[in-house]
């Protein structure tokens, strides 16, 4: 490793002390003195090893205002690299003034992001996340913040104002699995989460890694399920069967409807409304598209279901084709969403992305996380204009909480989805190799990735975890 400090040859002309005080600096660097970060005193003396004397690079660059610029670069096998502390290192800036010289290091960008324990299984998911975010070196300054069931049992609400001020605040959020009742009880923390913090876009890359149990291991799928999130079935609009504002309802679509009509009265009829726009579609589309762009992705595939419902999915499909005009470089097709269902089960791997109404998409994703191995290996991430939430996409799981025994694969990966959020790229790709390669080798994985499920081999949530961290590569 050698430490090289490129100055600009103007100002070694105007300060003739500069190369004994860059010299010095250069040494202190050598010796540990100019460290920040989180490096673990085993790679911080593997890193004092391998530094060889530094060496003074000159080149000329312009001087201005009384200020150079000192470019500090770590690399291995004197190959050109930028590792500082486990972070990328710009141009640091030294001020000179008169005799004195004084350090302003840029450090490594600071991310907050906030981390949602969840209930059930959710809080020891959310340490092995952690931990294997942290290995990858990136600086997260976590705000813990807590929700669901047990939350709900102590406060009365499973949704704190302390969560939502903190999703605000850094803009950025890892969640952990929270419990949703069926049928009665608090309505989805999920499903409120996306539409208070105007999240409109769920995407759930379904990929398959080799060594996950599925019938389709010999099929290259590598899918993104595009889902608009705020409007559909899933906007919340609902009246109860037997309330007055059901019977009013009823009453006012029977009036106005001319060729269809509710034919059960209020007292039996539950009634759900279905909203779908204009600019919650072009939205959505656009996103789509613009993330097959960005992603190097080939085609988007609308789904819908416009032959029958032609007022919303038909609404849905005309402008979806509208928006895919402004991007001729991305294929564009669309499919009725039974027969979707069905092109998936039998030629997955014709398919790349696919953008659908909140409803179809919510049953589309989880068909295609079945493909590559279940839930258990599907991220998703929920993003809006003003944050993000990334979540793993099953449930609690509360029969297993304490026991240390469930697949922390899907919260990881949605971690790895965060990290390219961030602009973490490189940290992003070394983690998604990181998680492929524990999963590839099957030794320290879960029961659920092993062969047979009651295999005595399988290790625990944090075992598993350790080892993805273990397999994590340096930076380059």
């Amino acid at each position: 490793m050698s430490c090289s400090l490129a100055v600009g040859q103007q100002q070694q002309d105007r300060d003739p002390q500069a190369n004994g005080r860059i010299g010095r600096f250069a040494i202190m660097l050598q010796q540990g003195f100019a460290f920040r970060g989180r490096q673990s005193e085993q790679h911080f003396s593997r890193m004092k090893q391998l530094a060889s004397p530094p060496a003074v690079e000159r080149q000329p660059r312009p001087w201005q205002d009384h200020r150079r610029k000192v470019k500090i670069v770590f690399s291995l096998s004197r190959q050109k690299g930028s590792f500082f502390c486990g972070s990328q290192a710009g141009w640091d800036t030294f001020d000179n003034k008169g005799s004195s010289f004084s350090r302003n290091i840029q450090r490594p960008m600071e991310h907050e992001v906030t981390l949602i324990l969840g209930d059930g299984v959710g809080p020891e998911l959310a340490e092995a996340a952690q931990m294997c975010i942290d290995a990858t070196g990136v600086n997260i300054r976590w705000d813990v913040q807590e929700a669901g069931l047990e939350v709900m049992e102590r406060i009365g609400t499973p949704l704190p104002n302390s969560l939502l001020e903190s999703i605000r605040r850094t803009r950025c959020a890892l969640k952990a699995p929270i419990t949703t009742p069926v049928g009665t009880g608090f309505r989805s923390i999920n499903v409120f989460l996306r539409q208070e913090l105007g999240l409109f876009a769920c995407v759930r890359p379904c990929k398959y890694y080799p060594g996950v149990r599925t019938f389709f291991r010999n099929v290259p799928i590598d899918l993104v399920i595009i889902r608009e999130n705020t409007e559909d079935l899933y906007a919340g609009v609902e009246f109860a069967q037997g309330q007055p504002a059901t019977a009013e309802l009823i009453q006012c679509i029977n009036r106005l409807s001319t060729d269809r009509k509710i034919k059960t009265g209020p007292e039996e009829t539950g009634i759900s409304i279905k909203p779908i726009s204009i600019s919650g579609t072009e939205r959505i589309v656009r996103f789509a598209l613009e993330y097959a762009r960005r992603y190097g992705r080939k085609k988007v595939t609308a789904v819908h279901k416009a032959n029958i419902m032609k007022y919303t999915d038909g609404l849905f499909l005309e402008h979806a084709r509208c928006v895919a005009q402004e991007f001729p470089d991305i294929e564009f097709e669309d499919r009725i969403v039974d027969n979707m269902c069905m092109q998936l089960v039998q030629k997955p791997e014709l398919y790349d992305v696919l953008v659908l109404p909140n409803l179809y998409g919510d049953i589309l994703s989880d068909l295609a996380a079945g493909l590559v191995g279940g839930l258990g290996v599907a991220p998703g991430a929920n993003i809006g204009p003003d944050g993000a939430v990334f979540e793993a996409t099953h449930g609690s799981a509360p029969k297993y909480k304490g026991l240390n025994k469930v697949n922390p694969t899907a919260l990881i990966l949605s971690g790895v989805l965060m990290l390219r959020h961030l602009g973490e790229t490189e940290a992003a790709d070394r983690l998604e190799r990181a998680v492929a390669a524990v999963i590839a080798e099957g030794k320290y994985v879960t029961y659920d990735l092993k062969p047979h499920r009651d295999d005595p081999t399988a290790v625990g949530t944090r075992q598993m975890a350790e080892a993805i961290c273990e397999k994590l590569s340096p930076r380059p």
